[in-house]
């Protein structure tokens, strides 16, 4: 399946580059590619885009407001951040605004590549150094009270593959069953969680401290 992109960065190298990238790959196609998302809304909706790759500092208003207001009219469209950036701060305001995963600049380009075929697929992939921050800064966090949310092992087991960016496929074999089965307890915990896809399940996670521990 072809999946329509849009790049949000500022570094005019960079983001020749990423078109140059994706445009080689069957699946993707670039079909914008912009120094700030100040008229993000427009282009997405234009374009009739799949997926964004979006920097975070960038002229205007910004990596992290743009995804706010994108996921506020287009949920279902996925937003990968690109960033060099990996400071905690950053990582958390940009999963908790919406964003579907967290690569920094620095993956390699088949690694990079491999990620937005996992996000179309379901996951949140981050890279090894980010979700790593991620882990480590919430198992030092006092344990949240998690019994309202009634998740059961296997429920929180899950969550916590989806949460350190395991597409379904991958949680499947890491669990040894079958993708089906992921996509049946994912939509029990998203139900128990009251929020309606992976990323907000994400957020949630990391929000209220769940399956940390």
């Amino acid at each position: 399946m072809m999946y329509n992109i849009i790049i949000f960065e500022d570094n005019k190298r960079l983001r020749q580059s990423l078109e140059l990238l994706l445009n080689d790959e069957i699946n993707f196609k670039v079909v914008g590619a912009f120094s700030n998302c100040d008229e993000a809304l427009f282009e997405v909706e234009k374009s009739n885009t799949n997926l964004i790759i979006m920097d975070i500092d960038m002229p205007g208003i910004g990596g992290i407001e743009g995804v706010k207001q994108i996921k506020e009219h287009f949920e279902n469209v996925k937003i990968v951040m690109h960033t060099a950036f990996d400071d905690d701060n950053r990582i958390f305001e940009s999963i908790c605004a919406g964003a579907d995963g967290y690569l920094l600049k620095n993956t390699p380009p088949s690694q990079f590549i491999q990620s937005l075929i996992d996000v179309m697929d379901g996951g949140s992939p981050m890279s090894p150094f980010v979700a790593k921050k991620v882990f480590q800064h919430f198992r030092t966090q006092p344990i949240a009270k998690t019994e309202e949310f009634n998740l059961s092992q296997r429920e929180k087991e899950i969550l916590e593959l989806l949460v350190d960016g395991n597409s379904y496929k991958m949680i499947a074999a890491k669990c040894n069953i079958a993708t089906d089965t992921v996509k049946k307890h994912l939509h029990k915990v998203y139900t128990k969680l009251h929020v309606n896809s992976g990323t907000e399940a994400v957020a949630k996670a990391i929000k209220n401290n769940i399956a940390f521990h």
